[in-house]
């Protein structure tokens, strides 16, 4: 019955029957995205830390600034001003992604734009949960604004998540599409 199922759902089954959907991937090249990612946010951050006082900023551009501000909190710094129990809750919650994610890439390899998004989620989590544990907060530095309005300072890490979060939706649009 496993068998039908597999065949039923395309999953091809590797040398040591594990089944997997679509192609011939294997974990590592993920995994490897999310390290590059990893390395480049840690990185870029380690720099900004050697570089600058903590809340000073340089213009680049007019509507860019480099500025290094920490976040205790979430996006937006959402919860930042809890008593500090939210530094090990959201550390918690990104090493729990973090799990869930990987589960996904082994189970969805051969699926290339899926497993990229996931990849850069993973790699951007981890980073933030870096932070987190090492610094107790997340370290933020890229800093756009429009006239007086400005976003909130982010960081490699929160790129990487919002970029695999975009790619996550543009392949389920075109999954759906392709369903049609």
């Amino acid at each position: 019955m496993a068998s039908k199922a597999g065949a039923r759902t395309g999953a091809k089954r590797s040398a040591g029957g594990a089944a997997r959907s679509g192609g011939t991937f294997g974990l590592a090249p993920w995994l490897g995205i999310a390290v590059i990612a990893i390395l480049l946010d840690q990185v870029t951050k380690l720099t900004i830390l050697k570089t600058f006082q903590y809340g000073e900023f340089r213009p680049l551009t007019s509507f860019f600034n480099l500025v290094l501000v920490y976040n205790k909190g979430a996006a937006f710094s959402f919860l930042a001003a809890a008593g500090g129990w939210q530094r090990w809750f959201f550390t918690l919650l990104g090493v729990v992604a973090a799990a869930v994610i990987i589960l996904l890439l082994k189970r969805h390899n051969g699926q290339k734009m899926f497993c990229l998004s996931l990849s850069l989620i993973l790699g951007g989590a981890l980073g933030n949960v870096i932070d987190r544990v090492i610094y107790g907060h997340v370290i933020d530095f890229l800093d756009f604004h429009v006239g007086g309005w400005h976003w909130p300072a982010f960081n490699v890490a929160d790129s990487a998540i919002c970029v695999g979060a975009v790619l996550l939706v543009i392949d389920e649009l075109r999954r759906v599409r392709r369903g049609k």
